[in-house]
């Protein structure tokens, strides 16, 4: 089969595939958590042997720690016994020397066996030091253990970086970046309050200067130095005003799902307490990373954070569907009046459209109001739903069924449709049923090819960018678009050939 377009080379701009005028541009950095995919999984290893311990002491051991406890064992023999298991491996044993006070975890990691003096204390769990983190369960201390070994042996450069961050990095955060419109807002509200507030220490607002009104005449005759200060003017970039102030309420968090830093972009590491949150708006980071925000945290903010820029499957799982509901609505909208529209997805809406009807969907979610009455140029619903999916932190085709995908691309045309069925079982749930609906939707697109000039290819080249995971520098997308071209043209062939697979493993 001759690739369409081969030989054409897609390049697009800023290096991962990003329209000039799309209002926001990816954000969020994938390599630690590519990183963290490879981390080695704990394994448990079972003890065989009878125990040379009392009754007691093993009824004990084994409700803490399971069949992993191997009972009295010196550090050689531990050694022996994980010398020839793979990372991850572990066990849990009682030093000969100790007066069972604590238990020794032995782990195995990069070709070698690890031991640590593990405690347990009722009420607090599992730990290596009183001041460490808890763990309900030894296995997701090993877990958690064996993430930080992995990133700090692979990912030192990049936390390296993260550590070296500057406060100037934040009018540049993905916090800024994806909610500038909602700042602003909040801004303006706050803008017409008070003319000052006392300074609280209970972690209220300070607003020494209204934005809308002008100070009293007899507040005007200040110190020069003060004058200066007060007349400092509001960076462009920066839609807060300098003298809203309010600290953070930062608390160490142990975040379900996956979630990425939101003022360096990196992912949020790690099995447990992988970060912080603050607990008035909902701000993420790293530790390291908290220590740099401004104090400048906006409750209200909290209650409009929304959907786009959150990870896929944590978002289905929150709002119990298969499909999320920007990316349902906005098809729903391009089916009911733009399928006829001439470029449609390759012609841009206008940036400050898309940004509203995002903020509007943050807002309002489901119920909002996307009618041709409030956006009559369909381009900015097809628009905002590029935007949705390409603000996804791990791509619609994600960076473990990339590599599969690329090969059945490549592959015979009589053997790719069936290894495009086998690439699409290697996705989450949450990412195949939504890849399957857009593809579908994609496919109905391309049959009006005539009157809106989109095939299939046309399509595969707006969207390779947006929904695969392209490496960050790649330009030529020469393969991946032919590859996407095809997943449009036999979706509904890949998808049940899939489906029969699931079905059939399910069953047995």
């Amino acid at each position: 089969m001759s690739k369409p377009g081969a030989g054409i080379v897609a390049i697009l701009p800023g290096g991962g595939g990003v329209e000039p005028s799309s209002p926001v541009q990816k954000v969020w950095k994938p390599e630690l958590y590519k990183i963290q995919l490879d981390a080695p999984a704990p394994h448990p290893v079972r003890c065989q042997r009878t125990l040379d311990t009392t009754l007691e002491e093993q009824q004990q051991a084994m409700r803490l720690y399971g069949s992993e406890y191997h009972g009295i064992m010196g550090h050689l023999e531990a050694e022996q016994l994980l010398s020839q298991a793979n990372d991850g491996s572990y066990l849990v044993r009682r030093s000969p020397k100790t007066d069972g006070c604590y238990h020794t975890l032995s782990v195995r990691f990069n070709k070698r066996t690890k031991h640590y003096k593990v405690f347990y204390k009722p009420g607090h769990g599992h730990y290596l030091r009183e001041q460490d983190k808890h763990y309900e369960t030894v296995h997701e201390m090993v877990a958690d253990g064996l993430i930080n070994f992995h990133m700090q042996l692979h990912a030192s450069p990049i936390i390296q970086q993260i550590n070296q961050q500057t406060k100037n990095c934040y009018q540049q955060s993905p916090y800024m970046t994806l909610n500038r419109r909602k700042l602003r807002a909040l801004s303006n509200e706050l803008g017409g309050k008070a003319t000052a507030v006392g300074d609280d220490c209970d972690g209220s607002v300070t607003l020494k200067v209204s934005q809308q009104q002008e100070a009293p005449p007899q507040q005007k005759e200040v110190p020069q130095q003060q004058h200066q200060q007060q007349q400092l003017p509001v960076q462009a970039t920066d839609p807060m005003p300098l003298v809203y102030e309010k600290p953070h309420n930062f608390k160490v968090h142990t975040f379900k799902g996956l979630n990425w830093c939101e003022f360096c972009a990196n992912f949020l590491w790690g099995f447990t307490a992988q970060g912080v949150k603050c607990e008035a708006c909902g701000f993420m980071a790293h530790n390291k990373c908290s220590e740099l925000v401004p104090p400048k945290c906006v409750p209200d903010l909290k209650y409009i954070r929304g959907v786009f820029g959150t990870d896929l499957a944590t978002m289905v799982q929150l709002h119990q569907c298969h499909i999320p509901f920007v990316v349902r609505r906005c098809v729903e909208e391009v089916e009911a009046r733009g399928m006829l529209q001439e470029g449609i997805y390759r012609v841009s809406g206008f940036a400050d459209e898309i940004d509203a009807l995002k903020l509007a969907l943050d807002r309002d979610g489901d119920k909002t109001d996307m009618s041709e009455a409030t956006y009559g140029n369909v381009n900015v619903i097809a628009g905002t739903l590029k935007l949705y999916l390409r603000l996804l932190p791990v791509p619609l085709i994600t960076f473990q069924a990339y590599p599969s995908f690329m090969a059945a691309g490549n592959a015979k045309q009589t053997e790719q449709l069936q290894l495009m069925a086998e690439a699409a079982l290697r996705l989450p749930p949450a990412h195949y049923s939504c890849l399957q609906y857009m593809l579908e939707h994609l496919k109905r697109v391309a049959s009006h090819y005539a009157v809106n000039k989109m095939n299939e290819h046309n399509l595969a080249t707006v969207f390779a960018p947006t929904l695969i995971a392209t490496p960050q520098h790649m330009t030529n997308l020469t393969e991946e678009i032919f590859m996407l071209s095809s997943l449009i043209t036999h979706c509904e062939t890949i998808f049940a050939s899939s489906s029969s697979s699931m079905n059939s493993n399910s069953s047995s």
